[in-house]
């Protein structure tokens, strides 16, 4: 008899409420963030061709990011403080551990496949800034600017509200009135804004994609143009093994989206992983994860999707779509808990 997968998502902020409880059926599966069907529908026909689980997760990611998934992944959104967008991906390979990552990536569009290189052709695995433009561009992929008519216009109009909001702080001038240059103001607070409180979409809809092959095998991968706005240089979680996604062939697989400044501080994938490989069930590991980073930022907006081998797929969610399809169904679900 053919398993079956669990993978609960859960949303920050944490709610008490029903879960919802649903059997996927046989592998394969893939099961992305957010509700980008043509993503799912490409790493869905990558493995019904014989594809494997990197194929699939690269395909899928790839494809987000050719269709701007809602203006956060790939070019022409998220603009930097200087007008530029700039790109993260990762994929990593549940069986071989092997990862590929490339981090503030400019004037490249396929930041998966370019990803997908790093672990094919380098023993190492991140590479970030114009180094990992140049080595793409040796690898084939073709320098274009990665800016729009649409990212122009949202930095033009981020100018014209005196740079709101912004990620600085500490400085002077005062970072929440003015735009910069910026020197630092001697004087420390940790008080930061939040997107809710200045009004402005910042944006995190990252995709991170989790693929189960039909013979057990796992593979994960990210790919983002980050936060709108962002200091030139800033890389998120998504690049980051065990931050943005995880993969082990031995327990299971997870990706994460939300705030990447603090999800990385706590490696949300990973541990959701190994709290799956310890016997915690999917939806236990997730609410722990999440548990754990609001004991310490209790504003914080992000969610994580995990898949093991134990029966049954569970979902624990704020107002958040994902895509999945697996042997017997595909569609967006609408996860919603309700305090």
């Amino acid at each position: 008899m053919a398993p079956k997968w669990n993978f609960p998502l859960l949303f920050a902020p944490l709610l008490l409420g029903p879960a919802l409880v649903r059997s996927c059926g046989p592998l394969p599966l893939v099961l992305n963030t957010w509700p980008f069907k043509n993503a799912t529908e490409a790493a869905w026909r990558t493995l019904a061709s014989g594809g494997s689980t990197l194929d699939a997760v690269e395909n899928g990611c790839a494809e987000c990011e050719k269709d701007q998934c809602d203006g956060t992944v790939g070019f022409g959104g998220s603009p930097d403080e200087l007008g530029e967008t700039t790109l993260d991906a990762m994929i990593m390979d549940g069986t071989t551990m092997n990862v590929g990552a490339v981090g503030d990536l400019r004037r490249i569009k396929n930041a998966i496949g370019v990803a997908r290189k790093v672990l094919e052709h380098t023993t190492h695995t991140l590479l970030v800034g114009e180094s990992a433009t140049m080595f793409a561009e040796s690898m084939g992929f073709v320098n274009e600017d990665l800016s729009t008519n649409d990212s122009r216009a949202l930095h033009k109009d981020w100018h014209a509200r005196n740079c709101q909001p912004n990620y600085w702080r500490n400085v002077i001038p005062d970072s929440s009135k003015y735009c910069g240059p910026y020197k630092p103001s001697g004087i420390l607070k940790q008080d930061a804004f939040t997107c809710k409180e200045t009004g402005v979409d910042c944006g995190h809809d990252t995709i991170g994609m989790v693929v189960i092959h039909k013979m057990g095998h796992t593979a994960a991968g990210t790919s983002t143009n980050g936060i709108k706005f962002k200091i030139p240089g800033r890389v998120g979680d998504s690049p980051i093994p065990g931050a943005g996604a995880y993969a082990d062939d031995t327990a299971g697989a997870a990706a994460a989206t939300g705030d990447g400044d603090i999800l990385m501080r706590f490696l949300p994938s990973y541990q959701a992983v190994e709290y799956m490989r310890r016997g915690e069930y999917p939806t236990t590991a997730c609410q722990k994860v999440i548990s754990r980073i609001q004991k310490h930022f209790p504003k914080f907006f992000g969610a994580v999707i995990c898949a093991n081998v134990t029966g049954s797929y569970e979902n624990n969610s704020w107002n958040l779509q994902i895509d999945y399809r697996c042997v017997k169904k595909s569609h967006a679900l609408l996860c919603t808990v309700s305090s």
